[in-house]
């Protein structure tokens, strides 16, 4: 259901300009999709919608370009990179060690990030752990992370 409801607002925005949530909210239920205000910011989040001008002198939601998202990818590495003390594995569980109060920030760009095998993450102030998929994503993970703060 998300990713029909996230495909479709992909299409409205495409298609249509829609200046605010409600708007949207409104073009889905149109097409027969019911959508909360909470749900729908949530989607425009995470679809990295982005409000631009247009010729007539208004805003509308407009979907990020390729060159965007891996701005913001870059940014969130970054981020992460200068975040993370160290790490180690424990079987398909991997722990971060963080400066104190970024465990959440850590987890947060990490989700932002997708990562496929990361299944869940959970921070504390200094400390994250994250469920990998299995054990040898989690151990393939803990490889990547040392040589990114290296």
């Amino acid at each position: 259901m998300k990713s029909q409801r996230q495909a479709v607002i992909l299409q409205v925005v495409a298609s249509v300009d829609v200046e605010t949530q409600n708007q949207l909210i409104e073009e889905l239920r149109k097409r027969g999709i019911a959508s909360t205000q909470a749900t729908m910011s949530r989607d425009v989040r995470e679809l990295h919608l982005q409000k631009e001008l247009t010729q007539r002198g208004v805003f509308r939601y407009a979907a990020s370009s390729k060159q965007d998202l891996d701005d913001r990818a870059a940014r969130l590495r970054a981020i992460f990179s200068k975040s993370v003390l160290s790490v180690a594995c424990a079987q398909n569980i991997v722990v971060l060690k963080t400066l104190p109060g970024l465990a959440n920030g850590a987890c947060s760009a990490l989700d932002e990030m997708r990562v496929s095998s990361v299944v869940g993450t959970l921070a504390g102030d200094d400390t994250a752990f994250l469920a990998m998929r299995d054990s040898e994503s989690a151990e393939r993970f803990c490889g990547e992370i040392e040589r990114m703060i290296g």
